[in-house]
């Protein structure tokens, strides 16, 4: 991880501790090298999870890091996701590392497991929310007071003006909930949508520093819905076809490499685009 409140408390007693590579655009590029190089050394694959909203020196001093180091055991993975979302994702990875799953495999399961995620917030406002479709009439009304707003980021995009009909679409599946309050007052979220969600449990963290800036506002109540049994989440992902990735031989689901990024070679005989000219 690259930010200490994105590691949220171990689900279980076999959950992982996160690694947090603290300030990582900002230390000494050789200490951040050294770091990152002792971790290899120690777990032999090293899986960094980083948020599309992070800092575009973040970014940069990840990518540049890994090509230092030359290393095809770096996997950088940046899912769409917000803040919230992003900190479950990765404690389901840190649940699943304590089993016998190859890292190839481990790497390419957060593709898999944000399709059974829900990501949203309850906003005060949506006049600077640019994650999420906004048109015209909502924006206006974001102006009125005392104007709250439901939005789903995750899986599909959805925004409604709270009121007596206003819902989103949830999961089909049984799920809990993680809640995380910034400066809006509201019970909305666990007196309303947790039941119209058939939420199992609720639970509470503090909002992620990242937050306001994804979500556009302070005024705002983040939740997310999760699977957290680890059986579940090791039964979907052993139920999904395994590849070999053919540049670094390592296992993966899906098509491309997490490691090395290569893809599957197009089979003999497909015909090669023509070129434009």
């Amino acid at each position: 991880m690259t930010g200490a409140d994105m590691a949220l408390p171990a689900q279980d007693e076999r959950t992982l501790p996160a690694v947090v590579l603290r300030d990582i655009d900002t230390r000494p590029l050789e200490q951040a090298v050294t770091e990152l190089q002792m971790l290899i050394e120690q777990h032999g694959h090293v899986i960094v999870v980083c948020s599309r909203a992070a800092p575009t020196a973040v970014q940069r001093r990840l990518h540049t890091l890994r090509s230092l180091l030359e290393s095809d055991r770096i996997a950088l993975f940046r899912p769409d996701l917000p803040p919230l979302g992003l900190a479950v994702l990765a404690r389901q990875l840190r649940q699943l590392a304590s089993c016998d799953l190859s890292p190839g495999v481990l790497a390419s399961a957060g593709r898999l497991l944000i399709h059974y995620i829900h990501s949203g917030a309850l906003l005060g406002s949506v006049a600077r929310l640019d994650r999420v479709p906004v048109n015209l009439k909502q924006h206006a009304k974001s102006w009125m007071p005392g104007s709250q707003f439901a939005v789903l980021a995750h899986p599909q995009p959805q925004l409604v003006r709270l009121g007596p009909e206003a819902t989103l679409d949830g999961p089909e599946f049984g799920t809990w909930m993680l809640v995380a309050k910034g400066q809006l007052q509201s019970d909305w979220v666990g007196a309303t949508l947790a039941p119209a969600w058939n939420v199992q449990g609720l639970r509470e963290t503090p909002l992620p520093a990242a937050s306001p800036g994804w979500w556009g506002t302070g005024k705002i109540i983040e939740f997310c819905t999760y699977l957290p049994d680890l059986s579940v989440l090791y039964q979907l992902v052993t139920s999904v076809r395994r590849g070999t990735c053919h540049w670094c031989g390592i296992d993966v689901i899906g098509d491309r490499c997490v490691f090395c990024s290569a893809v599957p070679p197009a089979p003999e005989g497909t015909p090669v685009p023509a070129r434009r000219t």
